[in-house]
């Protein structure tokens, strides 16, 4: 079956041309203009990928990014982002928030249809790999929702699982308080007592790992990590 691409933008004459390049490709394509169709269309039709431009009205494309990431039915959809700002800071953010790739506008098909079949390759790839992650005494399974230490199961609470499986899923980046505390807990903006809520799972979640605790690595006066390496 062709997959099926999610275009995202406001701009009529940029999704003609999207949507005309893409079929000759192969690819079926569905369109949305604003971050509230998005969320509905990329829940309802389940696309292989997303096409995300980040000049939305209303909803922006990184608060549509930050939604499809945090639920279930979308979070590992592949999303590459549009945009015409030039700033670092925001294909920073992108990515951040789980965008698998950006293009600048003005760009090339050529490019974008390459990047998309990169990216779409690398899915595929993901996706035939069991998502067990074995790191020395400590293994997890992302898809039953278990962690085990020496072989001997440990009980989290789904917070704590969530908090694992987001620096797990960060490959080694080191992610700050207010990012983990907008992923797992919602919160947009970070107070004291809020930033501490991440410290106390923290220390939880490293009693609870035992010797594998060394793993999460604190990262003074910004966030933390997750060691893969011995």
């Amino acid at each position: 079956m062709k997959e099926k691409i999610l275009i995202v933008e406001d701009e009529k004459d940029i999704v003609k041309m999207l949507e005309y390049n893409l079929k000759k490709e192969g690819f079926r394509t569905l369109s949305a203009q604003d971050g509230e169709d998005a969320l509905d269309y990329a829940s309802r039709e389940h696309p292989d990928l997303i096409i995300l431009d980040l000049m939305l009205p209303g909803m922006d494309g990184l608060e549509v990014c930050k939604a499809l990431k945090k639920e279930t039915r979308t979070a590992s959809t592949p999303i590459i982002m549009l945009t015409a700002k030039t700033q670092e800071s925001d294909k920073v953010v992108g990515l951040e928030l789980g965008a698998d790739d950006y293009v600048t506008k003005p760009f090339s098909v050529r490019e974008l249809t390459a990047r998309i079949k990169a990216v779409l390759r690398r899915a595929k790839e993901k996706d035939k790999t069991a998502e067990i992650l074995k790191l020395g005494d400590l293994i997890v399974d992302l898809s039953r929702i278990t962690v085990s230490v020496k072989d001997k199961p440990v009980e989290l609470t789904a917070k704590e699982f969530e908090l694992l499986k987001t620096l797990i899923k960060a490959r080694g980046r080191v992610l700050s308080r207010d990012y983990l505390l907008d992923t797992i807990w919602g919160f947009d903006h970070a107070i004291d007592i809020q930033t501490r809520t991440v410290d106390v799972h923290i220390r939880t979640l490293r009693k609870k790992l035992k010797g594998e605790s060394r793993r999460i690595v604190t990262v003074k006066n910004y966030g933390y990590k997750l060691e893969h390496e011995d």
